[in-house]
């Protein structure tokens, strides 16, 4: 797979390839927190969970977005992870495109199974 290559599906369909992408990867991990009043400090806990969120902008065709956005509207879409070489379950948080000037910006978040 290419730098600037993104794929997109939905469960049993082909793969959408979307070129000249351009993928950011921001992973945070799930914290409890306790504060107590009066001592020092905190109590900080791990809970060793993960939640990747990927916004993906670049430019495409209109054809390529109407095949995009029948993946948005469609069941549970499936992205594959440029950094990990893996396929994953996730949800678009929000899906920006211009028809002006053919710009896109996706916000995917990991579906954690």
């Amino acid at each position: 797979m290419e730098v600037s290559e993104c794929f997109i599906a939905t469960k049993g369909q082909d793969w959408t390839k979307i070129d000249g992408c351009n993928v950011h990867m921001n992973v945070k991990r799930r914290l409890q927190r306790t504060v107590i009043r009066g001592s020092e400090g905190d109590d900080l806990m791990d809970e060793g969970a993960e939640s990747a969120v990927y916004t993906i902008t670049g430019k495409m065709t209109m054809t390529v977005y109407k095949e995009i956005l029948e993946i948005f509207r469609t069941g549970q879409p499936y992205f594959h992870d440029p950094f990990e070489e893996r396929q994953m379950k996730v949800v678009f948080s929000s899906i920006d495109y211009d028809s002006a000037t053919g710009t896109f910006e996706f916000i995917l978040v990991e579906d954690a199974e």
